[in-house]
């Protein structure tokens, strides 16, 4: 009876804080026990631009190729006006194929001519929009998506949703925004509700964002991290760092962290534990994508009950590389 009313408190919380959507699909492990997340990212539509054409069959072949139970898109789908054509073209496969999808955006999606809430506004009624709104916090995007067991309808895994914004407008900051302190507040708050309501045990999570937090770059520096993919640049991460990372680490939940932004890495590095990933750019020849192998998706397997997971990188040429199993693959990790 505790645990129900616990439960019972927690939905009225996510109900009074997020715009919730008038037919939300229902994400739910399958009864094999397993769920199947596609992550697009940095897709960089131009309307009217061939090269947009190649971002487009990419999307087409990785899921006809994967399957999957849902598509995340991890931001900077928008490159060109009309933004609301650029979005439907971006989102059209997921729909065309009934899938359930989620979005973030990027620092690039409201620089043309809509802004983030009309852009939120322009997909909220498609059909397996998966997408919300957490009203009061720095953001459009930032919402949980409860998995619920292939049997029932209790909670077995939770991804965080979070909107990274734009630029900075701190004087002397110059860069990107990142995720804000209000939204890691959020993110604990939530993240301890779910594990009262679990009876104190953490609920496997994962989250995705565009712009990677500076944790990416201490990792990828550090050379006794384990680095798995494809690493040609720095990582462009906030200009200041906000504590999202170390929060993760208290409450004990996300167990990886996916990201865009950075069009010429798809790599993956444990550190600390928690496993920071890129995905694959999905984007055609609209903007920087030098990336060797060309665009692509990167797929991630969950197993129902366990705290581990399996993901790889699906290729536009259907190759499939950098499959990493989460955490056998990797030694503990131990400071040095």
């Amino acid at each position: 009876m505790k645990k129900i009313i616990e439960l019972f408190f927690l939905c009225c919380a996510m109900a009074n804080s997020i715009t919730m959507l008038a037919q939300q699909p229902d994400l739910r492990f399958r009864s094999d026990k397993k769920f199947k997340i596609v992550q697009f990212t940095d897709i960089h539509w131009v309307p009217g631009n061939p090269a947009s054409e190649d971002a487009y069959a990419c999307m087409n072949a990785v899921l006809d190729a994967e399957k999957p139970d849902l598509v995340v898109y991890t931001g900077d789908l928008v490159y060109g006006k009309p933004a609301a054509e650029a979005l439907q073209r971006c989102l059209k496969p997921a729909v065309d194929r009934k899938i359930p999808f989620a979005v973030t955006w990027g620092n690039h999606d409201d620089e043309q001519d809509l802004n983030r809430q009309a852009l939120f506004d322009e997909i909220k009624d498609l059909p397996g929009n998966c997408t919300a709104r957490t009203e009061g916090l720095t953001g459009i995007t930032n919402y949980i998506l409860p998995l619920k067991s292939s049997a029932g309808n209790t909670t077995s895994f939770l991804l965080y949703v979070f909107d990274s914004n734009a630029y900075t407008q701190l004087p002397n900051a110059k860069g990107y925004a990142g995720i804000q302190p209000d939204q890691v507040q959020w993110y604990i708050e939530r993240s301890k509700a779910y594990t009262k309501a679990n009876g104190g045990t953490p609920y496997p999570a994962m989250a995705f964002f565009h712009i990677p937090f500076p944790e990416y770059n201490e990792a990828a520096q550090n050379e006794n991290t384990s680095l798995t993919g494809t690493r040609k640049e720095r990582a462009c991460s906030s200009s200041l760092n906000y504590g999202l990372f170390a929060s993760m680490l208290q409450c004990g939940d996300v167990m990886a962290t996916f990201v865009g932004h950075d069009h010429i890495n798809d790599y993956a590095a444990n550190w600390k534990n928690i496993l920071l990933c890129y995905g694959r750019f999905t984007g055609g020849d609209t903007v920087y994508c030098n990336i060797p192998g060309g665009n692509g998706a990167r797929v991630i397997e969950l197993t129902e009950g366990v705290r581990s997971f399996t993901t790889w990188i699906r290729l536009h040429d259907g190759k499939v590389i950098h499959r990493i199993n989460y955490p056998e693959d990797y030694a503990p990790y131990k400071s040095k």
